[in-house]
């Protein structure tokens, strides 16, 4: 299917997207934080979806999607999930100008998150 990143610096959400995506035929990469995440991004440009929590060390997601926005040498901007539990709609509009194209709040639902991904992935087929 496709391959997924998941950027957020609590073990357990990683191992749980993990274990979910991967049942359902995604090959997943992970980032412990904003600045891991862009480097893994970098290491990996066929990506084709980030899910990324907002609030983590280092850097933090919004600081990362701007830096992937930003960043010229990236032809193809994958799009990215924000899996937080914030839910400012300042953050939320801020996301949504460096690429975030969905703001989903935890504790998430699978089935729906699963929906939205794979409704996603067929929109952005190349």
């Amino acid at each position: 299917m496709a391959k997924i990143l998941i950027v957020d610096d609590s073990e357990t959400v990683r191992d749980q997207l993990k274990d979910t995506l991967t049942k359902n035929g995604h090959n997943v990469v992970e980032g412990v934080d904003g600045a891991l995440g862009y480097q893994t991004f970098k290491e990996n440009p066929d990506v084709a979806l980030i899910l990324c929590d907002v609030n983590m060390p280092n850097m933090n997601g919004i600081a990362m999607c701007e830096k992937i926005f930003l960043d010229a040498a990236i032809a193809k901007k994958p799009p990215i999930f924000m899996l937080t539990t914030e839910s400012d709609p300042e953050l939320m509009s801020k996301g949504k100008s460096f690429g975030v194209i969905a703001w989903i709040t935890k504790p998430y639902v699978e089935a729906k998150l699963l929906t939205a991904i794979t409704k996603i992935l067929s929109m952005n087929k190349s």
